[in-house]
Parts: structure tokens; C-alpha cells; sequence
């Protein structure tokens, strides 16, 4: 579906549109389970939470916002499944204590190191601290990791050159690694 369908969508739908809504759901919904499975696919086996849970609980909490565009409806949807899924590890490390029950794979972001694992409440936490550094930045890590876009996905949905949006891209991950392995710098 073309950018500025999709944003039609959203807008109709918010002012409800029955149609739009219904076209939107349609539109999206394939989409955000695609994402959902992926980002899942590297947690624990024995999860409890299934990409179509994570997805439902992620479109609860999008109800009744108001999105300008695709951009801000993808990005509001990867923070709305990186919540869930902190919570579930949350909620999971308070029942168990067991590391292997909060960890996800960090392979998508493509970090060449060592470590093929990560813990889902310190990428989190991380990306909160990045956000509080640079939002612009947080968000291309939500797009890319939690929304499952492209480098030239996210240039486009945020209105950037691909070429910033890789340097920016390779910063955030760069600081964002930094910051999980303790060898991060206080926030300039």
C-alpha cells in the first residue's frame, strides 16, 4: 500500500471512518504480525507470548491515537510491541529469575560482536536513555529492530537522505551497544 493511502487510511479512520478503519486494520495488520514474528523468533523457546498476542496487545495500545502518517503509525506501533514484549520479560524475570526467559537476539541489527544475545530490559532501557539523548535516533532503532523497515523504508518514512539515515543508523547502534556493555560514556 502506497505512503500516502496508508495516511489517508489513518486519518479517515481517526475520525471514524468505519471503512477506513476496517481497510486500515487490513492494511496493517499482516504487516505488524510479520514484525512480530521476527522480532520474536529470537527469544527463549517456552515463551508464552505469541507474535498474534503481541500484536493484539500492541494495537490495544494504539486504539485511539492520532498518527500524522505511516512513519508515526509504524513508529508509535514498534515502541507499542517493544513495551509488551519488556513488560512479558518484566513480568517473567519477576516469576522466575532465569536470564534465558528475558533474552532476545540482537542478530537484526546486524552488530557485528561476539554476543549473539541480548537482554530485552537493558535494550529497553538503553533505547530510553537514547531517546532522552536523541529521539530522532531512538526512533530509527524502533523503525529498524522493532518495525522490521528497511534503511531506505525509514529514509523515506522520515523524510532523510538514505545517507544520513545510515550514518545516524550506525551511531545509534554503535551507542546503543556502548551503553548495554557498560562501556558507554555519560550522555553528551
Amino acid at each position: 500500500m502506497e505512503q500516502c493511502d496508508l495516511s489517508r487510511l489513518l486519518i479517515e479512520a481517526q475520525h471514524g471512518d468505519k471503512q477506513s478503519l476496517d481497510s486500515l486494520v487490513a492494511a496493517v495488520y499482516k504487516e505488524l504480525r510479520r514484525i512480530a514474528a521476527s522480532l520474536m523468533r529470537g527469544q527463549a523457546h517456552g515463551r508464552t507470548l505469541q507474535p498474534t498476542a503481541l500484536v493484539n496487545e500492541a494495537w490495544l495500545r494504539l486504539a485511539g491515537g492520532k498518527w500524522e502518517n505511516k512513519a508515526h503509525f509504524f513508529g508509535a506501533a514498534a515502541r507499542a510491541m517493544r513495551q509488551v514484549l519488556a513488560e512479558d520479560a518484566r513480568r517473567k524475570a519477576s516469576l522466575k529469575r532465569a536470564g534465558d526467559a528475558r533474552r532476545v537476539t540482537f542478530n537484526e541489527l546486524n552488530i557485528e560482536v561476539e554476543e549473539p544475545t541480548i537482554d530485552l530490559l537493558a535494550l529497553d532501557e538503553g533505547l530510553s536513555a537514547l531517546a532522552g539523548v536523541d529521539e530522532r535516533l531512538a526512533r530509527i532503532i524502533d523503525l529498524r529492530y522493532f518495525a522490521g523497515c528497511s534503511l531506505e523504508e525509514i529514509a523515506e518514512l522520515t523524510g532523510r537522505s538514505l545517507a544520513t539515515v545510515k550514518r545516524d543508523w550506525t551511531y545509534a547502534r554503535a551507542w546503543l551497544f556502548d551503553r548495554m556493555t557498560g562501556s558507554a560514556q555519560a550522555p553528551q
